[in-house]
């Protein structure tokens, strides 16, 4: 891996935080605690919060690797993949690419694994594979210790679940590990919107009003105050592309949408 030399290691870059969770250990389990909790309303919820947009996110996000999933022999996995939408944005866009070359949709290609540690969410992600005919695969895995051997993936991707990490830079070194020379990764992440009156109309929207809805519907009101709050503490996109090089990325490139509050960061493994 491309890493600066240094004589000394820097400490790995620390991830989230949820109230009252004193270590990595704590910080995953709350999460763990979190997101089973509101599995069954999540797709919902992130429909309904989002407008749909997050639909168009994750296709945009599919999109970029058009030129890795149209390779019927190409290994993609997504991580914190939750119910599996963009695993199942990353196997549309694989019979998207194959049709456009007048290849059978699915003749010989690798399904797209998804992979996530909230088991109830696995397994809506399954059934939601099974009810549409989806060519994906799912399995429980904790994205710092993935059950993959080393340099056995093409591409990596994540949609909205780096954010939740217990360590970041731990993430990105084992997405590096997972990914072989020139693969790439996909990371699409909320982040703190920039400037300008729309800019602010949102951010007054995410940290006042989504909270609100999303856990009236829910029923769990922690976990829609937490997701605010571990976006106001994600790295901006200039920290996130600069942690990346650090963990052996290269080519970082940063495009962002809805006033600067999502970003997508695709990188190359060097």
């Amino acid at each position: 891996m491309a890493i600066a030399m240094t004589t000394e290691r820097p400490a790995p870059v620390p991830g989230t935080r949820p109230e009252g969770a004193r270590d990595e250990r704590e910080a995953a389990a709350r999460v763990r605690e979190m997101f089973g909790a509101i599995a069954p309303r999540y797709d919902f919820l992130n429909h309904l919060l989002s407008l749909s947009l997050d639909r168009v996110w994750r296709r945009r996000t599919a999109r970029r690797f058009t030129h890795i999933l149209r390779r019927p022999e190409a290994r993609a996995i997504d991580i914190c993949c939750g119910t599996g939408d963009l695993a199942f944005a990353l196997a549309r866009e694989r019979k998207r690419a194959a049709r456009a070359a007048g290849e059978r949709e699915t003749a010989g290609a690798m399904p797209v694994i998804g992979s996530d540690f909230v088991e109830p969410m696995l397994e809506r992600a399954r059934d939601k594979a099974r009810s549409a005919g989806h060519h994906a695969i799912f399995a429980a895995a904790d994205a710092l210790r993935l059950p993959f051997a080393d340099a056995s993936a093409d591409l990596v991707t994540t949609a909205f679940g780096f954010r939740n990490l217990a360590n970041y830079e731990s993430g990105l070194r084992e997405i590096a590990r997972v990914l072989q020379p020139g693969g790439e990764a996909g990371i699409l992440e909320f982040t703190e919107p920039g400037a300008g009156p729309l800019a602010a109309v949102f951010r007054f929207y995410f940290r006042r009003i989504l909270p609100l809805i999303g856990g009236a519907i829910s029923g769990n009101r922690e976990a829609y105050r937490y997701l605010p709050g571990s976006v106001a503490k994600f790295p901006s996109s200039k920290e996130l592309a600069a942690l990346m090089e650090r963990c052996g990325f290269s080519d970082v490139r940063v495009s962002t949408w809805n006033f600067g509050s999502v970003a997508l960061h695709t990188a190359r493994r060097a």
